[in-house]
């Protein structure tokens, strides 16, 4: 039990989970004071998952990066179930509000863009390291959020796959692939080192 809670206070996990639960209620007050609607706007949904995601993205590596390299432990299981947690952190944080007076969903939305994001993530951070994981999912989703494609060409959906509605089989396949090349790299990887200073 020592090892796991030493583990999760050098990847920042309390601070993450903090700023994850700050941004949802900071999100959840915004939609309940303002919208005209209970249900959050498509919008509102992916921003807020991508900020979830945005937060938890540099616990995705530690302070020693020696210490990522070292074969006496199992990484790619820890890691991998790292990733699971931050999907399981993400969902309990967005669902919950379905059952209060301003909704974020529908779930398999939620599930889709928070799957497909996290995957992005991980492939950042095994490509420009922890610090800078949240790249890649923030360039990818702004522009997909603020151009939405409502097309049926299967490019644009692809391309859009963030905030495509709920049933778009395209934006489901998409986001799953990401997941799984995310995971993999980084669960076989592991965080990109940082440059020497």
């Amino acid at each position: 039990m020592r090892f796991l809670v030493l583990h999760l206070r050098s990847r920042r996990v309390p601070v993450a989970l903090a700023t994850a639960a700050g941004v949802t209620v900071l999100m959840w007050t915004v939609v309940a004071a303002f919208a005209e609607s209970r249900d959050a706007d498509l919008t509102m949904v992916v921003l807020l998952v991508l900020l979830l995601v945005s937060a938890l993205a540099p616990t995705f590596g530690g302070a020693d990066d020696a210490l990522e390299r070292t074969s006496s432990l199992r990484w790619p299981p820890r890691r991998a179930a790292h990733l699971l947690a931050g999907l399981a952190v993400i969902l309990a944080l967005v669902l919950v509000t379905l059952v209060t007076a301003a909704r974020f969903g529908p779930a398999v939305l939620v599930l889709r863009d928070a799957a497909g994001l996290l995957g992005l993530a991980a492939l950042g951070a095994a490509v420009l390291g922890a610090g800078r994981s949240w790249f890649l999912p923030l360039s990818w989703t702004l522009p997909a959020a603020l151009f939405p494609f409502g097309g049926t060409a299967v490019a644009g959906q692809v391309l859009t796959w963030q905030s495509q509605p709920h049933d778009s089989r395209a934006a489901a396949v998409t986001a799953a692939v990401v997941a799984v090349v995310g995971l993999g790299a980084y669960a076989l990887r592991g965080p990109a080192p940082r440059a020497a200073a």
